[in-house]
């Protein structure tokens, strides 16, 4: 019995710490699981891939008695090596990556974290100059989004959400999951599924779920490389390119701030909340509130800067509510 007592106290003081470590647990079991659909998915594509190389290769030799293999083998490793820096043999005539318009994009997918990896810096000076140049701008872009998020969800989340609760009494955390739900749905819409589709259209190799899944991959910053918008172009398909090319760097900025926008909108959600509250120790959660209390004054402070606000506000808070006063008083009744 006191065993059993002291190991239901010893939970309940550690409860948080062993939701904590299920979830840990959980998502080390989802990341094996992954690993083990995608070796059972892609490893017969990649033995396949790699047969129908090796036999490539031996009928060209067979074909073209005249190279060795040793020369073939030094061809082949001189064009991956200039193909990992962006650089193809097929299109060296058409195909610039250092351009203005497309440093614009490598900038832009650096800052963001996006890094596609197709066009990396050739030089010792270029890679040095990458460095600097993320260590000063990936901090201002994470900031700059930030602050920008934090804007957009006033306006995007917060007040209609408020208004709609006030006018239709709705519960407010109904509401809330409601409007994730569509704005959910509307981000999908205008930066997934309508992208996707145009995509298609402009990219002559790339079927439906390809650009899909080029969407994603963008917006969710895991920028694999694997397809690139642009990069199967020819004068003739894209007469264009400059101007190509700067709509999908724009396309990418702005679908990862509405990206980001839901993320916040949906980390703001009640339900959320309170299911994260089940992984914090209580310490961690009085000092949320305390921050938030302490923040929320600082907003009233800030709101209310001219003088006679602040001591309206002042002699607010020195006036005793309503309550108090009632609990004063029936205190004070059985003196009397």
């Amino acid at each position: 019995g006191m065993a059993r007592a002291w190991l239901s106290a010893a939970a309940a003081r550690h409860r948080s710490s062993l939701y904590f470590a299920l979830l840990a647990a959980g998502y080390i079991a989802y990341l094996l699981l992954g690993a083990c659909i995608f070796s059972a998915i892609e490893l017969p594509h990649e033995q396949r891939l790699r047969r129908q190389l090796v036999a490539a290769r031996r009928d060209f030799l067979s074909n073209n008695s005249c190279v060795s293999d040793a020369r073939l083998e030094a061809l082949l490793l001189r064009a991956l090596e200039a193909s990992n820096y962006g650089v193809s043999v097929l299109r060296n005539d058409t195909t610039r990556n250092w351009d203005f318009v497309s440093s614009l994009f490598f900038s832009s997918t650096v800052l963001t974290t996006t890094g596609y990896g197709h066009t990396v810096p050739l030089s010792d000076g270029g890679k040095a100059f990458c460095v600097v140049f993320c260590v000063l701008g990936i901090p201002v872009t994470l900031f700059l989004l930030s602050v920008a998020v934090r804007r957009l969800v006033v306006l995007v989340t917060r007040r209609p959400v408020s208004y709609l609760h006030r006018r239709w009494a709705v519960p407010r955390a109904r509401l809330a999951a409601l409007h994730a739900a569509g704005l959910a749905a509307l981000t999908a819409l205008l930066f997934l599924l309508i992208p996707a589709g145009i995509f298609t259209r402009l990219e002559k190799d790339w079927s439906f779920l390809d650009s899909l899944y080029f969407c994603f991959i963008s917006l969710s910053t895991v920028g694999l490389g694997d397809y690139v918008p642009g990069e199967t172009h020819s004068s003739e398909d894209n007469p264009h390119p400059q101007l190509y090319r700067l709509a999908i760097t724009a396309y990418l900025l702005l679908g990862l701030l509405c990206v980001l926008v839901l993320m916040e909108t949906c980390s703001q959600l009640p339900q959320l909340r309170r299911l994260s509250q089940r992984f914090c120790p209580d310490t961690v959660r009085r000092l949320d509130s305390e921050t938030a209390n302490i923040v929320e004054q600082d907003h009233l402070g800030a709101a209310c800067s001219e003088p006679s606000q602040l001591a309206t506000l002042r002699h607010a808070a020195a006036l005793p509510s309503v309550s108090e006063q009632a609990a004063t008083l029936q205190r004070d009744a059985p003196a009397a």
